[in-house]
């Protein structure tokens, strides 16, 4: 449709002209503007309260023990009632906060548009942002900094917590995969039954799941009795694989020329990427595969990644044999065995 006159494509007219919003009612603060700088310093209270909440949660975190358990309310640890109180006043200042400038600042004019069936023409998507930076305006956030101050520094500060949170997800490492129950002249046992394992009875191709002989305590090995979550920490650590292969199909990495015994070799059976234990062996390729992410290491080559999301080689045990012919470690790992985490030294 275009008009008469100027050929120029008429506006269409909106089919309802008012929906029947009621009359606009100015609030207090939109017309004395002490009660708007009172409602302003009141939200930034709000902001500010939240603020030394989450400090709170920090202090409580530190200075309170979990085993407090003075008199609380309803039998609750002081720590529990602490934390709680704190990480709920932190949030729940910060959201009396919004509201209160949602409702007393912010423009609170009804806006109505017309629905359309397709994708939005140029103008429409002008007028949109047109209507967000005037809603940026209204809410004035530009021009109450100490709102927007405020809300910031209560919002940075909520982290505060999260962080502190973090510490309860155990210790760190620090060197305790530096090293395992692996000594000199231990014997190489297998797994479960713990026999020790000769060299003269392997053949080319076998893949035998092993551990050291210190976890199968005897009266004639002499290796003191270890329980509970000790044991259960020397067998994730000190868990092997110990492959035979033609010796003429190793290329062995420097310094580790004599680490093997006729073509056995060792490698820890811990996959370097997340830890999960590994033995999927192809015995043509000697590739060995971890079922969980399927980091796959040549055990020809070092152990070296040659798919998959681990970034670190298996680590080595040196072999030897004792005077009867039974598979020993020269020493323990040379690195860290397990998963890569923060404080290992980059390679």
């Amino acid at each position: 449709m275009t008009d008469s006159h100027d050929n120029t494509p008429a506006v269409p007219e909106e089919p309802i002209a008012n929906p029947g919003l009621p009359a606009h009612e100015w609030r207090p603060t939109d017309v004395d503007e002490r009660a708007e700088k009172r409602a302003e310093r009141q939200i930034a209270g709000m902001f500010a309260l939240s603020m030394v909440c989450a400090f709170l949660f920090v202090v409580a975190y530190f200075t309170l023990e979990i085993g407090d358990n003075f008199d609380t309310f309803l039998g609750l640890g002081a720590s529990t009632v602490a934390l709680g109180l704190a990480l709920g006043g932190a949030l729940l200042f910060i959201g009396i906060g919004i509201i209160q400038w949602a409702r007393k600042l912010m423009g609170d004019h009804e806006i109505s548009e017309l629905r359309h069936p397709a994708a939005s023409s140029e103008d429409d998507r002008a007028a949109t942002l047109e209507a967000l930076a005037l809603g940026g305006e209204e809410s004035g956030i530009g021009r109450r900094p100490l709102v927007r101050n405020t809300l910031l520094g209560a919002v940075g500060l909520l982290g505060l917590p999260a962080v502190v949170l973090l510490r309860d997800l155990g210790p760190a490492p620090e060197d305790k995969l530096a090293s395992t129950i692996w000594t000199k002249g231990m014997r190489v046992v297998r797994d479960v039954v713990g026999t020790p394992i000769k060299a003269s009875e392997l053949e080319i191709g076998d893949l035998v799941n092993a551990a050291p002989e210190a976890l199968f305590p005897t009266e004639e090995n002499g290796y003191p009795e270890i329980e509970g979550v000790e044991l259960q920490v020397q067998k994730a650590k000190g868990a092997i694989i110990v492959v035979k292969m033609e010796p003429g199909d190793i290329v062995p990495a420097k310094g580790r020329e004599n680490w093997t015994v006729n073509g056995i070799i060792c490698y820890s059976k811990i996959c370097t990427h997340v830890g999960c234990p590994i033995s999927l062996y192809e015995r043509t390729t000697h590739h060995v595969l971890c079922p969980c992410h399927q980091s796959t290491f040549d055990l020809a080559d070092a152990a070296k990644v040659i798919f998959g999301p681990a970034h670190r080689p298996l680590p080595q045990l040196p072999l030897a044999v004792d005077e009867e012919g039974y598979l020993i470690a020269q020493s323990d790992f040379t690195e860290p065995v397990g998963a890569s985490y923060w404080e290992r030294e980059k390679e």
